[in-house]
């Protein structure tokens, strides 16, 4: 899914809750999405930031009968007052990942969202769901293994191509710093590219906010030793630039 979904807002207004009244809410909620898991565990963070709706950190916890899965969750305030189908549509998305659950996540947030509540990015339309690859479900991932949650981005598919043509090199991702934004080239999103390959990209992108750039004179270092450090560790940072060394020039392609 889902996490750095940025939607159209309408006029609607939203009820937050006041500071004391914000941990009840957050477990009431956490109570309603537990009903529609099985054998799990779930906390409930609930925040007003501009950038991620909602981050899922998933693990496991020792049980009586065996280790049983669990969430930490922090989402955005607006959902304390979702319906049933969306609470149910909440729990698939931080089991599971459930794309057909992110789409109904994102069509929630695009009919509740105030203008004033989530940071846009002007004229810039922000697509996660490809017609292969669900980039929030990835960088959600990548977030919470990775990162501890601590990386607030927007993620979005790139502009489609109508006409691709035999291109002499390729960005398969950027970040904008100033805006918080990455972007992914849709050359990515196929059933001929691997997951991990994907996912090795966003992650590439993710580092950059974790590691400032460094001077050096009048230029700027962004690929630092710390940052190719983290980078390696990647579970399938091999295998991925691998893949990339030997379907170069299909990409080029298009």
């Amino acid at each position: 899914m889902f996490a750095p979904v940025v939607a159209t807002p309408s006029a609607l207004s939203l009820a937050v809750p006041s500071d004391g009244a914000v941990e009840s809410a957050a477990a009431g909620l956490a109570q309603r999405i537990r009903a529609h898991l099985r054998q799990a565990t779930i906390t409930v963070a609930l925040t007003d930031n501009r950038y991620t709706m909602i981050s899922v950190r998933r693990s496991k916890l020792p049980g009586r009968y065996g280790a049983r899965a669990h969430y930490d969750v922090r989402m955005h305030s607006m959902f304390i007052s979702a319906p049933p189908q969306l609470t149910r549509a909440l729990a698939h998305y931080i089991a599971k990942g459930d794309r057909a659950s992110s789409r109904a996540l994102g069509q929630y947030i695009d009919a509740h969202v105030p203008a004033k509540a989530v940071r846009r990015v002007a004229s810039v339309p922000v697509v996660t769901a490809g017609d292969v690859h669900d980039l929030a479900a990835i960088y959600n991932d990548l977030n919470s293994q990775y990162f501890g949650g601590a990386i607030e981005a927007t993620i979005t598919w790139g502009p489609r191509i109508s006409r691709p043509k035999r291109r002499q090199s390729i960005k398969l991702g950027s970040y904008a710093l100033e805006d918080r934004v990455i972007r992914i080239h849709r050359v990515l999103d196929r059933d001929t590219v691997p997951h991990y390959v994907v996912a090795w990209v966003v992650y590439h992108e993710m580092l950059h906010q974790k590691h400032d750039f460094r001077r050096r004179g009048s230029r700027r270092e962004f690929h630092t030793p710390e940052f190719l450090r983290d980078e390696a560790k990647f579970a399938f940072f091999t295998q991925a630039k691998a893949w990339e060394k030997a379907h170069i020039l299909q990409l080029l392609d298009g």
